[in-house]
């Protein structure tokens, strides 16, 4: 029982690393999965569905799935009245990489 209590902590805790929250509106988190393209992007996740913005060039939809039209033009709004935050966010999270 031990050794399952530390994986999970150790799990838990490396989740934490490569999946950092940059912050959270209503159901959805917003976060950077390390280890993925350079390319600046945001993931969001709610209980519903995922979705994936560009940041670069200009802020675009990359991908998503069990989101509504609705949802995703109000995400797509939220990431471009953050896009300073998550900008300065994902310069700190790549420096440590």
């Amino acid at each position: 029982m031990l050794v399952y209590i530390h994986v999970s902590v150790d799990f838990k805790l490396e989740y934490q690393i490569m999946s950092p929250t940059v912050f959270r509106y209503k159901k959805y988190r917003f976060y950077f999965f390390s280890r993925e393209e350079n390319r600046m992007h945001v993931h969001i996740a709610s209980p519903d569905g995922e979705v994936k913005f560009w940041i670069e060039p200009l802020v675009a939809l990359a991908d998503y799935k069990g989101l509504t039209k609705r949802e995703l033009g109000e995400l797509e709004k939220v990431v471009k009245d953050h896009v300073k935050d998550i900008t300065e966010a994902w310069k700190k999270h790549s420096c440590g990489r």
